[in-house]
């Protein structure tokens, strides 16, 4: 998936009026997601995302130990929303993710990632065939 289908798919399913504002809140997610995920990961879901969204995940610092509610929080303030939205905007994020990266890699994330996590995947489908 090409940066502009990816921001075009997150402003459409964000039904965002800008797109500034679905790259204000894919930037939002994809840097806390960097952040949580050790740094290998990190590195590996940056090298399968569009060059222009590598950037958040490669260039945040990885390996830090937060909960669920702490991601939802970094994701609100990051976008200027209510936390209520934010949870809303990280499931459609990994979504459009899913979609634009091999689904071993979704794999691979959703195993790194604590169990209280696993409600941001709700949306997401995976083709693992």
């Amino acid at each position: 998936m090409k940066y502009e289908e990816f921001i075009g798919e997150a402003q459409h399913r964000l039904d965002h009026p800008s797109q500034a504002k679905a790259v204000r809140t894919s930037r939002a997610v994809l840097t806390t997601l960097g952040e949580r995920l050790y740094p290998g990961e990190a590195s590996d879901l940056a090298g399968s995302l569009p060059l222009e969204l590598d950037y958040y995940v490669e260039h945040a610092e990885s390996g830090q130990r937060f909960d669920r509610n702490e991601f939802i929080s970094r994701v609100a303030e990051r976008e200027e929303s209510e936390e209520v939205d934010a949870f809303r905007h990280i499931q459609l994020v990994f979504e459009i993710v899913a979609k634009a990266v091999p689904a071993g890699e979704v794999q691979d994330i959703r195993t790194e990632l604590p169990e209280e996590f696993e409600d941001f995947f709700d949306e997401v489908e995976l083709d693992l065939e």
